[in-house]
């Protein structure tokens, strides 16, 4: 049995989580909190196998609360559940101590899955989170980037068009909402000047994307 400290400041969000995590016969949820200094304050005293920690919060935000916790209690894992999926966030809760880096609305299994994980002593990352940090270290290794005209982001969706993937096959991949994918891919048209998905998957291509 993993217990799990559940950390995050919308109460709703709480709820619904302690449901979905009490259906797996493998976790027990021992204690929500709002805020990082109350995780701080119940720690100790209920003893978690890993802390689920949102980053944005009132007061001591995710990444100051992960790095005392990891500090203060190096036996507890933390795994970091949020709607922020850009590198300085993602890269925050890596040096904090962060053993695992899942968003908010992965499914069940997912979630489950990584808090096993992370219990057992591995490290984990989600989909969309471990496919930012695969292309992060793969344009280190290269320098500049290809299309430096592009975000990172922008990069990401261009692959996955180029892997003949659908504005929703997209979206479902990276954790974002339709309307978020249909901007990036209108941004990445506008930046390559090219008019449609088949003129921007051969500019992928001949950048070596």
């Amino acid at each position: 049995m993993v217990r799990v400290l559940l950390v995050d400041d919308h109460a709703g969000f709480r709820a619904g989580l302690r449901t979905l995590l009490s259906a797996a016969e493998e976790i027990e949820v021992v204690e929500e909190v709002a805020s990082g200094e109350q995780a701080l304050a119940v720690v100790g005293r209920v003893q978690p196998d890993v802390v689920l920690m949102d980053l944005t919060m009132p007061g001591m935000g995710g990444v100051a609360a992960t790095e005392r916790l990891v500090r203060d209690h190096p036996h507890i894992r933390v795994v970091v559940l949020s709607m922020s999926d850009d590198d300085d966030s993602v890269f925050a809760a890596m040096r904090a101590g962060a053993r695992g880096y899942v968003l908010k609305g992965a499914r069940k299994a997912e979630l489950v899955r990584s808090i096993q994980a992370v219990a057992e002593g591995e490290a984990i990352f989600g989909p969309a989170i471990a496919a930012r940090l695969v292309g992060y270290f793969a344009e280190r290794e290269r320098g500049e980037p290809a299309l430096p005209e592009l975000t990172r982001r922008e990069r990401e969706i261009l692959r996955l068009m180029a892997e003949h993937m659908t504005n929703p096959q997209i979206a479902a991949r990276l954790g974002l909402s339709q309307k978020t994918v249909r901007n990036h891919v209108s941004a990445v048209f506008t930046k390559l000047q090219v008019a449609d998905r088949a003129h921007a998957i051969i500019r992928a291509k001949e950048a070596g994307l």
